[in-house]
């Protein structure tokens, strides 16, 4: 239960927010820094992954004038980055998400997408590996942006793991869940809470069935502890 409050915050719903231990939660690093390895692909294939040959004057794809290789790389990239902003919003309002519905679908939709991302970055390594590979060097003599491919093949290796790694954690927190306050129907928002009670006073069906015998009515009767029992 603890490590499941520390995960979502499920024992502060409705509280303050808290950056420091925000920041320090597993997924929250491991989404920054699938979103920093977006950026460095994105970043790397925009900038250095279209090269042209002194006797062209049309660019290239750098991956064996392989066009769709680089526009893959920029989808991915570009994508990854826009999701990797999407959960961190998401993990920032969830503690804030009464509904046990929407708190399921939420963690589902992390196990789902990260599983998602992770697959299609494996899909991209062997993709642009094959083709940096079977480049031909006639075709870029220079060798111009190698540095760059490089480091795009590198990063798109990394963040099948972190995609995945992600999935894992996501998946972990739907299994605590499950047998946690998290998902439970009896779930209460603190913040709802009524100092020293409950949010709402019991009711019993015998409270308001006494009779004229009953003391309860007697004192009904006669103006004392009660109130005046009015007849219609």
């Amino acid at each position: 239960m603890e490590s499941m409050q520390q995960a979502y915050g499920a024992g502060k719903a409705g509280g303050a927010f808290d950056p420091v231990s925000f920041f320090q939660q597993p997924h929250t690093v491991l989404r920054i820094v699938s979103w920093l390895f977006s950026i460095v692909i994105f970043g790397c294939i925009a900038n250095e992954g279209y090269v042209n040959r002194s006797d062209e004057g049309e660019e290239f794809c750098i991956f064996n004038q392989n066009q769709n290789a680089c526009n893959y790389g920029v989808f991915l990239g570009s994508l990854t980055f826009l999701c990797c902003l999407g959960f961190l919003a998401l993990d920032v309002y969830f503690p804030q998400i009464s509904s046990v519905k929407d708190r399921k679908k939420a963690v589902l939709a992390d196990v789902g997408v990260s599983a998602f991302w992770s697959f299609m970055w494996f899909v991209g390594f062997c993709f642009l590996a094959n083709q940096w590979q079977v480049a031909k060097p006639e075709d870029n003599p220079l060798r111009q942006g190698g540095d760059a491919a490089r480091a795009v093949i590198a990063f798109a290796f990394f963040s099948i793991f972190t995609w995945a790694v992600q999935a894992f954690l996501a998946f972990q927190r739907y299994k605590l869940g499950a047998d946690s306050a998290l998902f439970s129907q009896d779930y209460v928002d603190p913040s709802q809470d009524v100092v020293g009670g409950p949010p709402y006073s019991s009711f019993s069906p015998g409270d308001d069935q006494e009779g004229p015998g009953t003391p309860g009515a007697a004192r009904g009767e006669a103006g004392g502890d009660g109130y005046q029992r009015q007849d219609y």
